[in-house]
């Protein structure tokens, strides 16, 4: 089957979506990338939750599949609103890249002894433009300097290595991606230090690490083609952290994460969210996707919140 993959066009995007297609191609399918460009891409603001509502990196690519000029896309699922327009279905969820941060820090700034999990010097310049980690990354180190940072990865690395800041703030995911045999920050790296966030203290965006691969829903035969490529456990886990972000009312101007992972035979779930200037910490277990959101949004509402802040 031909198959045209509506993809945004940044280095990291690209990236993914070659994995998914090299996948499709494996099972005969003939498949070409087709490059959109969106509104996050266009956007010059120096914040991403400056640049407009959620979707803002989706949803160029989400109208071409509804216009048929193209048969699947594939996004970092935390782009993604937390329901897809109608007619539009997530039809395979792949198997997760490491849902962390990672703290990358330059070679004069790096501090073995730094708090809080983070090894970096006081006083220093951290880049980010995520509202959730500036807010994780001011409640843990209020002396750190948390400043504005846009563009793709390749370009955060290269300010950094500019000493346009002592560290940046990536996902552990695309910055793994990147880095792999062959890929364009292989060697790149070099005498930078590469920390990763423990997810549980630092916690991630809810879907972070994930792909979704989306169709027409009522395309059956591009739907059973992907169908192969979904990985039922970390489908469920997205599912919870996603349906905690839609409890929050969560965007990208929202502080929130959310962070599952399976526990036996069910799930355990972290959370963060900012409150009246206050992070509200909670973490569940439960057997089904809606006990254990049920369960964590009890502890987030509580009244008494006492051993819920941080």
């Amino acid at each position: 089957m031909r198959l045209r993959l509506g993809t945004r066009g940044s280095d990291l995007a690209r990236t993914q979506s070659e994995g998914v297609a090299a996948r499709l191609r494996a099972a005969g399918h003939d498949v070409e990338l087709v490059v959109i460009r969106t509104e996050g891409d266009r956007s010059q603001a120096p914040s991403f939750g400056s640049i407009g509502a959620q979707g803002v990196f989706v949803r160029e690519i989400e109208q071409a599949l509804l216009a048929r000029e193209v048969d699947l896309a594939v996004h970092s699922f935390k782009d993604l609103p937390t329901t897809s327009p109608a007619g539009l279905a997530i039809a395979a969820v792949p198997p997760r890249e490491d849902p962390a941060d990672v703290l990358i820090v330059g070679p004069d700034a790096y501090d073995a002894s730094g708090t809080e999990g983070l090894p970096v010097a006081a006083g220093a310049r951290i880049g980010t433009s995520s509202m959730r980690r500036t807010v994780w990354l001011e409640q843990l180190r209020s002396d750190l300097r948390v400043e504005p940072l846009r563009g793709n990865v390749p370009t955060r690395i290269d300010k950094l290595k500019a000493g346009q800041y002592d560290a940046i703030v990536l996902a552990a995911a695309g910055l793994a991606r990147l880095s792999a045999p062959g890929g364009m920050l292989e060697h790149v790296l070099g005498d930078l230090h590469v920390v990763r966030l423990d997810p549980r203290r630092f916690v991630p965006a809810p879907a972070q690490g994930a792909l979704a691969v989306q169709c027409r829903a009522d395309d059956a035969d591009v739907v059973a083609a992907i169908a192969p490529l979904d990985d039922p456990l970390t489908r469920a886990a997205v599912s919870i952290e996603r349906e905690a972000l839609r409890r929050a009312e969560g965007g990208c101007n929202t502080a929130f994460g959310a962070h599952c992972v399976t526990a036996g035979s069910g799930f355990r779930v972290s959370a963060m969210l900012e409150r009246a200037g206050k992070i509200v910490f909670a973490e569940v277990s439960g057997l089904t996707e809606d006990e254990t959101v049920d369960r964590l949004w009890r502890i987030i509402d509580a009244d008494g919140l006492d051993e819920a802040v941080r």
